[in-house]
């Protein structure tokens, strides 16, 4: 049996041992995962895992300064896809952070940041666990129940143009898209490799999934 190769990108921000950790643990045998920041690493890979956390703007400069951006821009259409925390906000167009930031543009649409004025009880960043409802049928959603609680940290949301791409929701003052899926792409706000079973079972469902 031929070995898949899955590729954890590595732009220099973002818990990646935790993610590439997780990955391993649900794991087939025939899957080996790899942490790299080596574009050919990423284009010759089977499947990319794409975390990070920080800001939109470091991200965007890291993928140009190593090389990543057209392999992560090339497997994003090509190959199964996981997008984590900013690995998702970075695919949209355009985000607001930093007073405005060209991102990958591999989805239309735009980064916002939370606007809680009318519910000043809560908090931003949005931070804790939090339920994601389903809105569409997917195979990354296998063995995972609706309204399943993922582990949040953020200060911005993604507001693709195209709704039905949307494959899942979370309210926090406002309802906003906090998984996105595009063909080969899946793409979740929350951080799966901090969500404990659920997390675990979405990793394994990717790993499994052919896009």
């Amino acid at each position: 049996m031929n070995q898949k190769l899955v590729a954890v990108v590595d732009y220099g921000m973002g818990n990646l041992r935790s993610v590439a950790k997780a990955a391993e643990h649900v794991a087939p045998t025939n899957t080996r995962i790899i942490v790299t920041h080596n574009p050919e690493e990423i284009e010759s890979a089977d499947a990319i895992i794409f975390p990070g956390q920080g800001a939109a703007k470091a991200c965007m400069n890291a993928l140009f300064e190593t090389g990543m951006i057209h392999p992560i821009q090339k497997s994003a259409q090509e190959k199964p896809f996981l997008g984590i925390c900013m690995g998702l906000q970075v695919l949209m167009s355009h985000s607001t952070e930093n007073e405005g930031v060209a991102c990958l543009d591999i989805i239309k649409g735009d980064v916002k940041q939370f606007e809680l004025n009318a519910h000043p009880s809560l908090k931003v960043p949005h931070m804790g666990w939090n339920q994601i409802q389903q809105t569409q049928e997917h195979p990354l959603w296998h063995n995972i129940p609706q309204n399943s609680r993922f582990y949040f940290v953020h200060s911005y949301y993604v507001q693709p143009k195209e709704q039905s791409i949307i494959a899942g929701t979370t309210t926090h003052g406002i309802t906003f898209p906090t998984v996105l899926s595009h063909k080969n792409l899946f793409a979740i706000q929350a951080h799966p490799e901090k969500s404990a079973d659920h997390g675990l079972q979405l990793f394994q469902n990717f790993l499994q999934w052919n896009g």
